[in-house]
């Protein structure tokens, strides 16, 4: 089923292979009209390629995992699951990770998942604290990888410190990164990660979809979205998105949206765009071949 028709990469020192392109699923499995379309979604997914899914427990209270859960058990051992683990914060302390995971598993359909990720440094926990609890269920068999997610580069060098005790390696560190969104780049995150040896995976890698030109000022998104910008900020990014543009039409009739996820991954950082629709799978998929 899988074409292969994208590249791959190693994640991190894992062993573990994933496409060069992943793809979100934090809007995956909500009740609204007009969203049963994930089963065609992930076919075209593993069509393509992508094979890294990347979800957590409190996307849509559990139904971004239940609708993976549908369809990715049967896909085969290709498909990598990237999972964020939140609610272990709310018991303060590690014992309370493994049970997250195990209802999580069950939510997937899954016996175990490939790279399990601490969601937040979740202070006044310790770093250590959280990292004791990632290698207890790695060394459990429960998981093949784990990561951290939005850790500052002192953060990450806890982490991989307290990892490598534990004879673990730290697989990869999941920030907002895109073109509006470079502090991994400026504060040295992104070059920590190549030193380590970790993968940067990149969320937002399209800015909430602003840099995808869709968007003008009287569509301006609602809710939390719309929030994210203000009018002002709008307008400064419109020489930008005009550029994304400009470079699209240049090299074979790229998207904004194209461009903008091939530069997060020239930058050697591995994006995760969200997907809600099957054309956004199929201008993923035109990242490697004509569509």
């Amino acid at each position: 089923m899988n074409k292969q028709t994208s590249d791959q990469i190693s994640l991190g020192t894992s062993g573990l292979k994933v496409s060069s392109i992943g793809v979100g699923t934090n809007r995956w499995g909500t009740k609204s009209p007009g969203q049963p379309w994930p089963a065609a979604g992930i076919s075209g997914c593993l069509e393509a390629g992508i094979n890294l899914f990347d979800t957590a427990e409190i996307y849509n209270m559990g139904g971004s995992e239940k609708t993976l859960g549908q369809f990715l058990p049967a896909a085969g051992t290709s498909v990598i699951v990237d999972h964020q683990v939140y609610t272990a914060a709310l018991a303060v302390g590690k014992a309370s990770l493994k049970a997250a995971l195990s209802a999580s598993l069950q939510r997937l359909q899954l016996k175990s998942v490939d790279l399990y990720l601490i969601h937040m440094p979740w202070p006044p926990v310790p770093i250590e604290t959280w990292m004791d609890g990632l290698a207890d269920v790695l060394q459990a068999g429960l998981v093949r990888a784990v990561g951290v997610s939005n850790y500052s580069v002192d953060q990450t060098r806890r982490a991989q410190a307290a990892l490598a005790k534990r004879g673990v390696a730290l697989t990869c560190n999941q920030v907002e990164f895109s073109l509006l969104k470079r502090d991994a780049e400026r504060n040295g995150l992104l070059e920590l990660c190549h030193q380590l040896g970790a993968t940067l995976i990149a969320y937002r890698p399209v800015a909430r979809g602003f840099m995808a030109g869709k968007y003008s000022l009287e569509t301006l998104p609602t809710g939390l979205r719309g929030m994210s910008i203000s009018h002002q900020d709008f307008i400064k990014m419109q020489p930008l998105i005009q550029l994304l543009g400009q470079l699209g039409e240049k090299h074979g009739g790229k998207t904004p949206a194209q461009v903008a996820i091939n530069w997060v991954m020239s930058k050697g950082a591995l994006p995760i765009p969200g997907a809600t629709q099957v054309k956004h799978i199929q201008e993923m998929r035109g990242l490697w071949v004509g569509v």
